[in-house]
């Protein structure tokens, strides 16, 4: 797994021999950076050099400041790097380099009005500090200062800002829309594509007309139900982590029906804090104690535990979890739903890994919902979308190697009779026409997992592991959602079983919806094509978005924030690459730099080499 994610994949340089591994994030994080900027190079000359020089002496600023990039290869503004090096020089050249954000006409008033929306993204769980904030507060102030003073604006005070707060809603702007972290820098199984169709610089431009700064910004955010409503739970959650701390339950505590006493009452208060309880005075009795037994399976059914009324070890870690903890674990799926793409389809099947969920979506609306096995955490099922195009009745199962190897090998080595009594049919090879083979004539004690020459299969049937239906919809990782005889998996709290597909609660249901808009396919007939014992393979009259999530938080319809076990243990690398922040100018290009007007630095100096960064 990489050190640092990106928001878009760059060549990596050579990593430096005998750094720790903050040293080598460290650095990863900086050569990504000088990557960027030595493209801006390459950006600049074809706009730059068609337009007519500017006649005013910001608008000359702005210019020489540009040319001057693209001789060093960077565009640093007091000392900060200035990431938005593919669409300023267009955006400022397209405009004859005229000031944008302060300006005779409207003052300062885009320039607050985008402040104000750089404060407000910590709502959106992301941090203002990455956005030049601290810098453009303190220039906005001197500039009012030499205004009250009666001074003009200085040039390269005024160019500054400019930069920067392009800058800001640039890099704000792909936040909101694509996320600050590039998932797959994190996790080569997260392969859900953005929609590519924003055209930053032009939401810039517009914004600029408009003089409407946060409608711009706030139709790249996410225009899901979930995200608004994780946003305002992380707002409540902050808001009582501001207040106090719920309290904590002594290690070792646990608790069941009818037990009194100085735990039970910190229970209730505990429960009462999050909402579990109702707040009212302490009861005592019968009501009271099934109030607080009530009370503790709302709690464990809202957080993925098993709900059985019982304060067990799992139960007391979850009810101990901080709240600034749980406001953080809201914020790390913020960024994740802005990982995905904005139009999800008007109906579409959405599993969320960690909460062991499939819900069928239609119109906004929850049309069918069932319980599902995942793969478990050494056969992780992938994160991704694609196209259900077709159902496979009564399938048959061409085992992978790798199950074939980790999984059966060993069963057939210490019992000879158990392929036949699983009805695996061997065949010597995975060739087309490759001939089948007796199990019972092979020594598999002397059969080892190096070189497994064998293809195994199971034809269709009660003794199929796939069940009676599986569903496709393509994809690398040759996942798919399907039926599973191991019924029984379904009522446990933690189902992560499988080998990285999908085993569905309730197939008959997603079939029937699969092809309802098929007159041949009506109940009966899929309950009939189920029950044939008969393989048939049927095109879905409408392929149907499929999307494999991966959310720890989310906001159910009752508005009630709930948290699933982080099964796959992403959430703290998530954690770690949203703390990073950019890049200090002197720890790119070291300290040969002149900060005392923020004017960009010369060619000659701090040269860039991408192999030494």
């Amino acid at each position: 797994m990489p050190d640092v994610p990106t928001l878009a994949p760059l060549p990596a340089a050579r990593p430096r021999r005998g750094l720790s591994a903050a040293g080598r994030q460290s650095g990863r994080t900086l050569r990504l950076a000088a990557a960027a900027f030595l493209s801006l190079a390459l950006a600049l000359p074809a706009v730059a050099s068609t337009l007519r020089p500017p006649s005013d002496g910001i608008a000359a600023k702005l210019q020489s400041r540009i040319l001057a990039a693209q001789t060093a290869g960077r565009l640093v503004c007091r000392g900060e790097v200035v990431c938005g090096v593919a669409e300023l020089p267009r955006f400022f050249a397209l405009r004859q380099y005229r000031p944008a954000w302060i300006t005779a006409e409207n003052g300062y008033a885009l320039a607050d009005e985008l402040v104000q929306c750089l404060e407000d993204a910590r709502h959106d769980g992301l941090s203002p500090s990455h956005y030049h904030l601290g810098s453009i507060r303190t220039l906005l102030e001197t500039a009012r200062q030499q205004a009250a003073a009666g001074r003009p604006l200085d040039t390269d005070l005024h160019a500054d800002l400019e930069f920067l707060l392009a800058d800001a809603f640039l890099t704000l702007g792909s936040h909101l829309w694509a996320g600050q972290v590039n998932p797959e820098t994190l996790d080569g199984e997260w392969t859900i594509q953005i929609d590519p169709t924003a055209d930053l610089g032009r939401v810039l431009e517009r914004a600029i007309e408009s003089g409407d700064i946060g409608a711009a910004l706030d139709g790249l955010r996410p225009p899901h139900r979930e995200y608004k409503a994780l946003k305002a739970a992380l707002k409540r959650y902050r808001s009582a982590g501001a207040a106090d701390d719920w309290p904590r339950l002594p290690e070792k505590a646990s608790w069941e029906r009818g037990q009194a006493g100085a735990v039970a009452e910190l229970l209730r208060e505990r429960l009462r804090l999050s909402g579990d309880l109702p707040l009212a005075p302490d009861g005592v009795g019968a009501d009271a104690d099934h109030e607080l037994f009530e009370g503790l399976r709302r709690f464990q059914a809202l957080h993925g535990l098993e709900i059985d009324g019982r304060m067990g070890p799992q139960t007391l870690q979850a009810l101990n979890v901080p709240l600034r903890e749980r406001a953080r674990q809201i914020e790390l799926n913020l960024e994740r739903w802005r990982w995905l793409p904005h139009a999800l389809g008007t109906r579409h099947i959405r599993v969320n890994v960690p909460q062991f969920d499939l819900t069928v979506i239609e119109e906004d609306q929850e049309a069918l919902r069932m319980r599902v096995v995942v793969g478990r955490h050494y056969r992780r099922t992938p994160v991704f979308s694609s196209l259900m195009d077709h159902v496979v009745f009564n399938p048959d199962w061409n085992i992978p190697t790798r199950i074939a190897v980790e999984d059966i090998l060993p069963k057939a080595r210490k019992d000879a009779a158990y392929l036949r009594r699983e009805k695996i049919r061997v065949f010597e090879s995975w060739d087309r026409g490759a001939a089948e083979l007796d199990p019972d004539r092979i020594d598999w004690t002397d059969v080892t997992g190096s070189g497994f020459p064998y293809k195994l299969k199971k034809d269709p049937g009660s003794h199929n592991d796939l069940g009676r239906v599986k569903f496709i919809f393509p994809n690398k990782f040759s996942v798919y959602l399907h039926d599973t005889r191991s019924k029984q998996l379904f009522n446990r709290s933690v189902r992560g079983f499988s080998s990285g597909c999908i085993r569905i609660e309730k197939p008959l249901e997603l079939a029937e919806y699969a092809l309802k808009d098929s007159p041949a396919w009506p109940r009966d007939a899929v309950i009939a094509a189920m029950e044939s014992g008969v393989q048939r393979t049927v095109r879905l009259p409408r392929k149907i978005p499929v999307h494999l999530i991966y959310m720890t938080a989310g906001v159910d319809s009752e508005g009630r924030v709930q948290f699933w076990p982080d099964i796959y243990r992403r959430d703290p690398a998530l954690d770690r690459a949203l703390q990073i922040a950019p890049p200090q100018a002197s720890a790119l290009f070291g300290k040969r730099m002149d900060k005392g007007d923020g004017a960009l630095p010369g060619p000659d100096a701090a040269d860039v080499h991408m192999d030494e960064i």
